[in-house]
Parts: C-alpha cells; sequence; structure tokens
C-alpha cells in the first residue's frame, strides 16, 4: 500500500509550497545513499521522497491528491513509475543544481564521497570524552602527481570538449516542464583540464585507493548510538573539488555496574536484611572509582541514595548529574532449625513501631522515580 506522500515529506497537509520544498530538501540530503551506504533501502526512501515533492510541488497534481489520493492521481494519467527522473544524480541535478554525491552546485570537477564508520568507546569515556584512532579504506590525492593527474613536469592543457569550462548544457524536459542543467564534461572529469601524459601511478585519476586512518576526538555525553561529522576526511575529490566527509557513528559499550537515565547512572546495591536492620557500610562502584557509603539501620528495600556528581554530563555541557544508588534487601533462605527460632523470638518480640513505615514515599514510589 503506496504511503500517504505529506507523512513521506513529514508535513502537515496544509503546508506551504516552501515547507514542502524545505522538507524534501533536508530529507533528500539526509537519505543520499552515499550518506548511508549502510541502509539497504536508502535509495528507495530517497526516491519516495522525490516523488512525494513530485506531486505536492505542483499545484494541480496536489489537487487531485488531496481529493481523491493515489487513485485519483492514477485516474489522471500520473504514473509516478513513469517519472523522468531516471537516476539519483538526475534528481539532485534537477533540484539542488549538482551531482547527488556531493550535494553541490553547478558543474565542475566531482566532489569526493562521504564514508560512515563505527567506534566503540566505554561508558566511563561518556562522562570525560576521549580520543578514538578508526581505519578505514578511502580514495586519497595520488602522492606521485600531487592530485594533478598528470605525470610531474608534463603539461596540463585545456579541454577542447568543454573550453576549459569542466560541464556541458543539456537540456530536457521533466514534469516541470523544459529544464536546461550544466552537467560534468565526461572528457576532463569536470576540471577543465587534460594531462598530455596522465600520470602511470594513478593512470590520470589524481586518485588512488588505500588505507587511512583517523584520529576522532569523541565529546563527553554523547549518547549512544550519535554520529559525528569530520568534514573533508572522506574520499578525495577529482582534481580541485572538495573530500567528502567521514561519518563516525558512536557506539558505547554496556557497562553492567549501571544502568544510564540521561545524565543520571543508576546503580543496585544488595545488603542481608539483617544489615539493613542494624546498619552497616558498603562500597559501591562510580566512574571514578569506588565510594563507601554508610547505611542506616532500619533501611528499607528500594531505598535510593544520591551520589551527585557521579554521573555524566550532557552534551556540550561540563556539569555531570548524579549516580542512584537503590538499595535491594535480601531475605535470607534455607534457615536452620537454630536460625529459625531466633528469628520466631525476634518476630514476637517486633512492636508496632519496629514495623511503622518509613517517612517520604514507598518503595514503588522510588522505583518508578529510579527508573522512569
Amino acid at each position: 500500500m503506496a504511503r500517504d506522500y505529506y507523512d513521506v515529506l513529514g508535513v502537515s497537509r496544509d503546508a506551504s509550497e516552501t515547507e514542502i520544498k524545505k522538507a524534501f530538501r533536508g530529507l533528500a540530503r539526509e537519505l543520499h545513499p552515499d550518506v548511508n551506504d549502510h541502509d539497504p533501502d536508502a535509495e528507495e526512501k530517497f526516491k519516495a521522497a522525490a516523488e512525494a515533492y513530485e506531486v505536492l510541488s505542483d499545484a494541480e497534481r496536489r489537487r487531485t491528491y488531496d481529493a481523491h489520493g493515489h487513485e485519483g492521481l492514477r485516474s489522471g494519467g500520473y504514473d509516478p513509475r513513469s517519472s523522468s527522473f531516471g537516476s539519483i544524480d538526475d534528481i539532485f541535478q534537477a533540484f539542488f543544481g549538482g551531482q547527488g554525491g556531493g550535494f553541490g552546485g553547478g558543474g565542475g570537477p566531482a566532489g569526493g564521497g562521504d564514508i560512515a564508520v563505527a567506534v566503540e568507546i566505554d561508558l566511563a569515556d561518556v562522562a570525560t570524552g576521549v580520543r578514538r584512532e578508526v581505519e578505514f579504506d578511502a580514495v586519497s590525492p595520488c602522492e606521485h602527481c600531487r592530485g594533478n593527474g598528470a605525470e610531474p613536469g608534463t603539461p596540463i592543457t585545456t579541454c577542447e570538449r568543454c573550453g576549459g569550462a569542466g560541464q556541458l548544457r543539456q537540456v530536457s524536459r521533466t514534469p516541470f516542464g523544459q529544464m536546461v542543467r550544466g552537467v560534468v564534461c565526461e572528457t576532463c572529469a569536470g576540471s577543465g583540464k587534460i594531462p598530455e601524459t596522465p600520470c602511470e601511478v594513478c593512470n590520470g585519476s589524481g586518485r588512488t585507493p588505500g588505507h587511512r586512518s583517523q584520529e576522532v576526538e569523541v565529546p563527553a555525553g554523547i549518547e549512544d548510538g550519535q554520529t559525528l561529522r569530520i568534514s573533508g576526511a572522506g574520499h578525495a575529490g577529482d582534481a580541485g573539488a572538495p573530500a567528502g566527509d567521514l561519518y563516525v557513528e558512536v557506539g558505547v559499550a554496556a557497562d553492567e555496574r549501571f544502568q544510564r537515565d540521561g545524565t543520571d547512572l543508576i546503580s543496585v546495591v544488595s545488603i542481608p536484611a539483617t544489615e539493613a536492620m542494624l546498619g552497616t557500610a558498603v562500597t559501591v562502584p562510580t566512574l571514578d572509582g569506588e565510594k563507601e557509603i554508610e547505611v542506616s539501620p532500619g533501611i528499607q528495600p528500594g531505598f535510593e541514595e544520591v551520589l551527585r556528581g557521579s554521573g555524566l554530563p550532557k552534551l556540550g555541557g561540563r556539569r555531570r548529574g548524579n549516580q542512584r544508588v537503590l538499595f535491594n534487601v535480601i531475605v535470607p533462605t534455607n534457615l536452620s532449625e537454630e536460625q529459625r527460632e531466633m528469628t520466631e523470638r525476634l518476630d514476637e518480640s517486633l512492636e508496632e513501631d519496629n514495623l511503622g513505615p518509613r517517612q517520604g514515599e514507598g518503595i514503588f514510589g522510588r522505583v518508578r522515580r529510579a527508573f522512569g
């Protein structure tokens, strides 16, 4: 079943033409397969957004769609499968005036593609920030010719086909009428120049494939799954064109000692019921090392002790949240006969004052507050 075009673009049904165009431009950049090469459905999502925009940006088609839906469009002779946009580059050239790979404008040499990698850090690294080195395969400027594609010491001439402009003008018919656009000259790959003697290492391309490493600064407070963008650290572009970007998805490894709740950390300490009755001292782990907590006599299950400043900072901030320590009181089992007799004597000796509720919220309130 076809999705609603308004839902695809994420706009309301009374959205203005400007809002529709803005939504599509944002989605196009977000969903472009060069950025989402890890998502096998990125291209289909991208084309679905283009189809939705093609309908909603045309006043007559939009009126038909609002009144009769997809069936109304088909009855009126519009078939999304017959769209003149044969490729993703066609869509970018039509709406953005450039090639899809670079999100850029006009003609000229093609920019380099983006690269996506992943890195994993520990929860403790979230508190302070950390540097990590990532490795990946990438196309880099040829060191032999310094990226110009010519054998060192040989001349570079102006491209005869495009006259040095790097692009050719092309006229095509689209659902929006006749459109004139610039396309990259295939002879010079958009550079406007051609080496007389191509570089023997890169065969004139100015780029060579290889393995590269990049130091990444992961900021404090980052969330699991967030992505960092390092401009210009992706694949090298053609001579004279910018490199792509490097996108680093950060994963935060689970730490069995803590549960993360925004900037707070939650940990659980278990103590025997006898220690809960008599009071004790326990050692709890924190991101800054172990810390001793004094447990008052009569502590109840679910009691919460707050260690201020022992949590995590917000992204871009310095102040850290808290660590909330929940106490789990363990009731002894498998009592011996002697232990049972002592417990029975204790039970018989308890009075109402011994069993009265503690001041403040009950256990369920404390647990709900701790775990959101």
